[in-house]
């Protein structure tokens, strides 16, 4: 069952798993993310309006109607959607930087422009290495922006089996129990394409990357953000 974490005649957010394929495209699984919207809903078409990769967690928004859906679709292309991740990554982050480099919109497609900031929210001395917990907010939409840009850094996703660390993501799956991705999409901040309300759609860190956060030693930091994400639900 999908956590809903919003939902009137026109938009519906929920928080989604790690795992979970938002549509059905060349994989072939028998259960995504829109099947689900359109048992809580009763309909036949829902929109998903934002990329989220299978492994990443947190919160997918989906429009009720096509004009919904190209409000909604309008608002991405002006970058008026704001998005924010939190990521464990290798090594000792930067306190705060903004990568721009371009990346392809789709797989073959060609390069545009494409801009991260990144903040560092803490670290530990974990086992075998330092890691670093980031918060990164895309300025624009690509391919697996969020992993690329973080690659480019120098400081890849823990768990990222495209852009990371092999040995290092099994040392630490191995040591902390941490056997996904380590990005979420912590929250994200849109204009309502009826009312015009700014909503600020927050989704709390799931269990099978805050726990292991919390062994590496990342409690306080891991509660922080949380005590934030209450506060943008507020």
């Amino acid at each position: 069952m999908i956590d809903v974490l919003y939902r009137d005649t026109y938009l519906l957010a929920v928080s989604k798993p790690s795992g979970v394929l938002v549509h059905r495209g060349w994989a072939r699984d028998g259960e995504v993310l829109v099947d689900e919207a359109r048992r809580l809903t009763g309909l036949a078409t829902v929109h998903p309006i934002h990329r989220l990769d299978r492994a990443t967690s947190g919160v997918a928004l989906l429009a009720l109607d096509a004009e919904a859906a190209r409000a909604l679709a309008g608002q991405l292309e002006r970058h008026e959607v704001e998005k924010r991740y939190v990521a464990l990554v290798r090594g000792l982050a930067p306190e705060a930087a903004l990568v721009d480099q371009p990346l392809p919109r789709r797989e073959g497609g060609p390069r545009v422009e494409a801009a991260t900031a990144i903040r560092r929210l803490g670290w530990v001395e974990a086992e075998p290495r330092r890691l670093s917990l980031v918060e990164a907010a895309p300025r624009t939409g690509r391919l697996h922006q969020v992993r690329r840009h973080l690659k480019h850094l120098g400081h890849p996703v823990i768990g990222d089996a495209n852009y990371g660390n092999g040995p290092l993501n099994r040392a630490v799956r191995d040591r902390y129990g941490l056997a996904r991705l380590a990005l979420h999409a912590a929250s994200l901040s849109v204009t309502h394409p009826v009312t015009g309300e700014r909503l600020e759609l927050a989704a709390p860190m799931p269990d099978d990357l805050r726990v292991p956060l919390e062994r590496m030693g990342f409690e306080e930091m891991v509660a922080e953000v949380g005590d934030r994400l209450c506060g943008e639900k507020g």
